[in-house]
């Protein structure tokens, strides 16, 4: 199983890319609202205090757990067809790792248990 992980920088895509992870194989994720340290100083120069955020500095973090590696890639796949070139900035960043232990993950809306 494998771990896959977006940091969405326009949260307006947010329905878009989990409707495209559904079609890619992706069963169900886990959203936070996020930003990062970077962007929180930034707003005070020369100071590393960190300070109410804007919402528009607020970006949408989406997690979830898939069966393969192919199913990270297509979550990859999809997540490009919505939001373009994830190498250009402002886009976000997407990233998957294999997990060595799961428990509590189930395969669909019927309960079944994940292997």
């Amino acid at each position: 199983m494998y771990m896959i992980f977006l940091v969405l920088h326009e949260r307006k895509n947010t329905n878009a890319v989990l409707s495209e992870w559904s079609k890619a194989g992706v069963g169900g994720a886990t959203l936070m609202d996020s930003t990062g340290a970077y962007r929180l100083r930034k707003r005070i120069p020369g100071r590393y205090a960190f300070a109410t955020i804007n919402t528009e500095d607020i970006n949408q973090s989406i997690f979830a757990i898939v069966q393969d590696e192919d199913t990270a890639l297509r979550a990859l796949a999809a997540t490009e067809a919505v939001i373009g070139d994830l190498n250009l900035p402002e886009t976000g960043v997407f990233s998957y790792w294999p997990l060595a232990g799961v428990k509590g993950v189930y395969k669909g809306s019927k309960g079944e248990k994940s292997a």
